[in-house]
């Protein structure tokens, strides 16, 4: 197996430390309620925000923001696309305000990786090998310019369709196709740079 089906193996098996993966799916017929959305999303909505570059000491306060956003615009969702698909979009906007409040880039964090070990119940051996591959995905993650990582995340972690991420981020689909493509160049690029540095740490 390749260092980036394992990575992508790990990634979609990490949770956020609350717990369960939630509900993502509108049902037919059912009225939204802001504590049901809340309840149901917080979740995806935690590890997106981590995926989408926001450092784990503001994820707290990020979150608290797409919900915010969400409590004001409830009454005006319309069902046009999944509620899931409809989080995402908040959470792209709100991780590029983090990003761009920063008043300097912060040298790269693996805080949260060890929270997340241990909301999944994972051995000491297992825990320290997943720890290592979430390492891994968010250095290279951080590698990629923001609308790139956004569409790459959007299709590869939280397995977005095309459609689906032209709703989330208001792009045409010509355009998620154009960025998905150049997104997973940069990605097996910043892969094999990462490969070869560890391959430097650790010769065989």
């Amino acid at each position: 197996m390749s260092l980036l089906s394992v990575l992508l193996a790990e990634a979609e098996r990490a949770p956020s430390p609350s717990g369960d993966a939630p509900e993502t799916r509108e049902k037919p017929g059912r009225t939204l309620v802001f504590e049901q959305v809340y309840d149901e999303h917080v979740d995806l909505v935690w590890r997106a925000l981590r995926r989408f570059g926001v450092l784990e000491s503001a994820l707290e306060d990020a979150t608290q923001d797409v919900f915010l956003v969400v409590h004001r615009r409830l009454a005006e969702f319309e069902g046009r696309s999944s509620v899931s698909t409809w989080l995402y979009g908040i959470a792209v906007g709100i991780a590029r305000n983090h990003r761009r409040t920063r008043r300097r880039r912060p040298e790269h964090t693996t805080e949260g990786v060890e929270d997340e070990m241990v909301a999944r119940g994972a051995s000491p051996e297992r825990g320290a090998e997943d720890s290592e591959a979430l390492r891994a995905l968010d250095k290279i993650l951080s590698e990629l310019d923001p609308d790139k990582r956004e569409v790459f995340v959007l299709a590869e972690l939280e397995e977005l369709t095309a459609p689906e991420i032209a709703a989330a981020l208001k792009l045409n689909v010509n355009t998620v196709y154009t960025r998905l493509r150049a997104a997973r160049a940069a990605f097996e690029q910043a892969l094999v740079r990462f490969r070869a540095k560890d391959q430097g740490r650790f010769p065989s």
